[in-house]
């Protein structure tokens, strides 16, 4: 799937992050290092989102794990329900 928002926009950038910080910073962290207290929780290394492995990966596959789940990450089209917001969160 190809990312159909801006991820150079200012504005999008901005709803992003925000959406990150109030769905995805409680496991993932403030900087995506999966350092967070309920990273102990999960049997799954949460990721690390600037190492190379992590960026190997497309947008779509990205979208995909966020939307539907994918073994420790919970599926979540029913927390944030749009699409745009989503793609907004892999940017």
């Amino acid at each position: 799937m190809k990312n159909p928002t801006d991820a150079k926009d200012s504005e999008n950038m901005t709803i992003g992050k925000a959406l990150y910080a109030k769905q995805c910073s409680s496991c993932h962290g403030k900087k995506g290092w999966g350092d967070c207290s309920k990273a102990a929780e999960m049997k799954e290394d949460l990721g690390y989102f600037s190492s190379e492995e992590f960026h190997k990966q497309s947008d779509g596959a990205l979208f995909y794990k966020t939307t539907f789940g994918r073994d420790d990450m919970p599926e979540y089209s029913k927390k944030v329900p749009d699409d745009e917001d989503r793609w907004l969160i892999v940017n």
